[in-house]
């Protein structure tokens, strides 16, 4: 298979799709009265020199740069409705933090820091159980995959999915945890900071190289637990309607894209 033109990622919306290639994004959301609205513009880079020669820090830059996006989605856009946005997920989000707290109040342990490691996952968890949140994930992974095989209808699951890191992150952040547990409690605070941007770096790292050779060992132990995932909870085959709005945002893009190359 032919490497598409435009490396492409997404978001799947609680209405809609956000689509976002090396320079550009489009979304595409459809409002309660069933119309479709469609935004499209340049993408903000955040520090482009570091995330292309520095392997442990591209990472948590790659997330920045998703991120940074949103604000300027919403002002283009303001009928699109955000994945964390639901008073469920704020309420568990406030849960997970005070949970996490709560824990580390005793001395660290493995179970301890799972534990943790569990109740940060529920505000996500809880975020892909919202209505419609499912199916357009499914729909925006057809849209992208569809695009990647030259036309060739894909499936809802995709390997570069952000449910894919779940397995090595809990794995990073967990060592990170015990290591930052340990130190002294004056410079234990910065220690888990530095700890939870060090478990990102070495997460995306290892999913990057997990994409790039399918065929090992290690990699499908890596990526089988975020592909389960998708397959059992994060994807939803979409209707024709959600499809057809994934498919704008991700034409979207790609008009600007194209435009620029």
């Amino acid at each position: 298979m032919a490497e598409p033109a435009v490396r492409l990622g997404g978001m799947a919306l609680q209405n809609g799709v956000l689509v976002h290639g090396p320079t550009a994004w489009g979304c595409a959301v459809r409002d309660a009265e069933g119309v479709l609205h469609v935004a499209s513009a340049r993408k903000p880079v955040v520090a482009p020199r570091a995330r292309r020669r520095v392997p442990l820090l591209r990472g948590p830059l790659v997330l920045a740069d998703a991120f940074a996006l949103l604000p300027a989605v919403r002002r283009e856009l303001p009928e699109a409705r955000l994945p964390f946005e639901r008073p469920a997920v704020i309420g568990a989000i406030a849960v997970s933090v005070l949970g996490a707290r709560l824990l580390r109040g005793a001395r660290s342990s493995p179970a301890r820091e799972i534990a943790v490691g569990a109740l940060g996952l529920l505000p996500a968890t809880l975020a892909l159980r919202g209505p419609e949140l499912a199916s357009y994930h499914g729909a925006e992974h057809i849209s992208i995959g569809t695009y990647e095989r030259g036309g060739e209808r894909a499936p809802k699951e995709h390997p570069r999915c952000g449910s894919q890191l779940v397995a090595p992150l809990v794995a990073t952040t967990l060592a990170a945890n015990l290591v930052a547990a340990r130190l002294p409690a004056g410079v234990r605070r910065a220690g888990r900071i530095l700890g939870a941007l060090a478990a990102i770096g070495v997460a995306l790292e290892l999913h990057a190289w997990a994409v790039r050779n399918p065929n090992r060992a290690l990699a499908r132990a890596v990526s089988r637990p975020g592909f389960e995932l998708q397959r059992r909870l994060s994807t939803a085959e979409p209707s024709a309607a959600q499809l057809e709005v994934a498919d704008a945002a991700r034409d979207a893009c790609l008009a600007l894209e194209l435009r620029a190359a």
